[in-house]
């Protein structure tokens, strides 16, 4: 955390939908905590999409890994007028992996971890210095397998929306917000075609202003939008 920069909430709003409306909502309005905590608990599990399960299988088995690396991501969601905002940060474009791309808080378990949780809090506390504890905690996502030899676990907390961002820029461009509402959209997630490594692939993508989330991103909050549907 040596090279970190401290940016006010105020600044990261302005990548985020501002409501107009300053007075308390319903807390059982859709999108809100009270309303996501009550339909995440009569939700049944998300499923991922096969064909993206048997890509990161072809990928082990290409590589010779016979073992996925756990890992985790943290889903952080912050209420602001009653609507929860989903925290999502563009990485470093000087990373070896995946650069530039959109993706939530994560990373590699490490052996001083007791848990998964603590992997994801861990994460999102170094890559931007946002906190939060397991008295938030929602709940957790399936595993996902990845092309790049992860089992990603999404975990999912809420944290507090006045949070002070310490961006670690030797892992992340920029930090910014999301409406939830916005993932629950009827196809707002759509299959798209990417070349990727001269091969052709139909994978999960959305524009979201100047922002396009594709790939693993995509494909979590696809299966969560999925599972809160109740469909």
């Amino acid at each position: 955390m040596d090279k970190a920069v401290r940016t006010r909430n105020t600044n990261i709003l302005s990548h985020s939908a501002v409501l107009e409306s300053r007075t308390r909502q319903n807390p059982m309005r859709p999108f809100s905590r009270h309303w996501l905590v009550q339909r995440f608990s009569l939700s049944p599990g998300c499923h991922y999409d096969d064909r993206v399960i048997k890509r990161a299988t072809d990928a082990m088995k290409r590589q010779a890994k016979t073992k996925l690396r756990p890992a985790a991501v943290m889903i952080a969601l912050a209420e602001r007028n009653g609507e929860l905002h989903v925290l999502l940060t563009k990485r470093a474009t000087h990373l070896k992996h995946h650069p530039g791309q959109i993706s939530f808080p994560g990373g590699k378990v490490e052996n001083f971890d007791s848990d998964i949780v603590e992997t994801a809090i861990r994460e999102m506390e170094e890559e931007i210095g946002v906190s939060t504890d397991r008295n938030d905690l929602l709940g957790c996502l399936a595993p996902l397998p990845t092309v790049s030899g992860y089992l990603v676990t999404p975990v999912i907390a809420f944290v507090d929306p006045n949070y002070d961002a310490i961006i670690d820029i030797n892992e992340v461009d920029t930090l910014f917000e999301v409406p939830l509402a916005q993932f629950m959209r009827r196809n707002a997630i759509r299959k798209q075609p990417f070349l990727v490594r001269g091969n052709s692939y139909d994978i999960y993508a959305m524009s979201y202003q100047e922002h396009l989330i594709w790939g693993v991103t995509a494909q979590i909050l696809h299966a969560l939008s999925k599972q809160l549907s109740l469909n």
